[in-house]
């Protein structure tokens, strides 16, 4: 049986979300419509990766990785900015 975050896509309100910046090299969890997500930020604070789904007995996320392609130029403008599903997140 596939968990629901499995095909779940981050949409425009994750997205929102995920466009601030947090705590710099850290890894944030919460709870967003029902799911569990955790991610991990870089040194300037941008999640870079994601785990969506439900936590289990072991304090870990079963559902969907997602991992952030970032770039921007040295003015600071985003030039790429997309997340790409990279498989199960066990």
């Amino acid at each position: 049986m596939l968990n629901k975050s499995i095909n779940m896509r981050p949409g425009p309100e994750l997205i929102q979300l995920l466009s601030k910046t947090y705590e710099p090299d850290s890894t944030i969890n919460m709870k967003f419509k029902g799911l569990d997500l955790a991610f991990k930020t870089n040194k300037a604070g941008d999640p870079e990766i994601l785990f969506l789904g439900k936590l289990d007995d072991k304090g870990k996320i079963r559902g969907s990785r997602y991992v952030r392609t970032l770039k921007k130029n040295p003015g600071g403008m985003t030039l790429k900015d997309h997340w790409e599903l990279k498989g199960k997140a066990t």
